[in-house]
């Protein structure tokens, strides 16, 4: 089985792969100064809480944009389950050409979610993705990686009012029924949910226009999104705004690029 690791800035996602299976799959907080033993430990006691051994895993791949952790992760998993750990960075068999101007510049998980948007949805294609900061990622119709843009997380830009209004306190994270609020709480979660929505429907548009799709009788640029939030906005947001939500996006596309470069 492949032991599957994405490393943000604010959760790390671990799965368990069997082909195309996720057998399981955790989300855990980002702590930096965890060991490689400690690591070992707790990912040893996921498995055996799933059902699986140690044993069980006989390949590993990690995205990471957190250096440290890229280090401790590879060092656990040649120390405990004793292979070569595959790492995405530069030089590495994605099956995506990339025309960012740099690119060194793109950040792992962006091309991870590219390579699994395009093998399971084809192009063109937006992908969005509500991590620590909130990513979108254009593909063109024959797989191209094109260039996106980085927003700030809707979890930062909430903190930051929050610590910045000093009468302002910190408020679920949830939509209110109507975008005017009748209360200091609806009122921020208005501007919070509906803000953040209008953000993510304006960049979708912007997109498309630059796709070359304006004003389509069907949409044919699909809109795949994942992490976090996503539910929230397909829910609350207008339009058909999002096509797809695929939580496990990033899994698979560490499958994908494993297999493309077995070791």
């Amino acid at each position: 089985m492949l032991l599957a690791i994405d490393v943000g800035n604010t959760n790390v996602v671990i799965g368990i792969l069997e082909g195309e299976e996720v057998k399981a799959s955790w989300r855990i907080q980002t702590e930096r100064r965890r060991m490689p033993d400690e690591w070992a430990l707790m990912v040893l006691g996921l498995l055996e809480h799933a059902g699986l051994k140690g044993s069980d895993v006989t390949a590993t791949i990690i995205s990471s944009v957190v250096p440290s952790l890229t280090t401790a992760l590879r060092e656990m998993a040649e120390r405990y389950f004793k292979h070569t750990v595959l790492l995405v960075e530069p030089g590495i068999k994605t099956g995506i050409a990339i025309r960012y101007e740099n690119p060194r510049e793109v950040g792992a998980d962006r091309i991870v979610n590219a390579v699994a948007a395009f093998h399971y949805y084809g192009g063109p294609a937006i992908v969005i993705d509500f991590g620590t900061a909130t990513t979108f990622d254009a593909l063109s119709g024959n797989g191209e990686y094109l260039g996106g843009a980085i927003a700030p997380g809707i979890n930062i830009a909430a903190e930051a009012l929050f610590q910045v209004a000093s009468r302002l306190f910190r408020v679920e994270l949830i939509a209110p029924k109507q975008a005017i609020g009748r209360t200091t709480m609806t009122s921020m979660q208005s501007g919070i949910i509906f803000g953040y929505i209008g953000l993510v429907e304006g960049l979708v548009r912007r997109f498309r226009e630059e796709l070359g799709q304006t004003h389509p009788p069907e949409p044919k640029i699909k809109v795949i999104a994942t992490g976090g939030l996503a539910e929230v906005v397909s829910q609350e947001g207008s339009n058909g705004l999002i096509d797809v939500i695929d939580q496990d996006l990033t899994l698979q596309g560490l499958r994908l690029i494993y297999e493309l470069n077995e070791i």
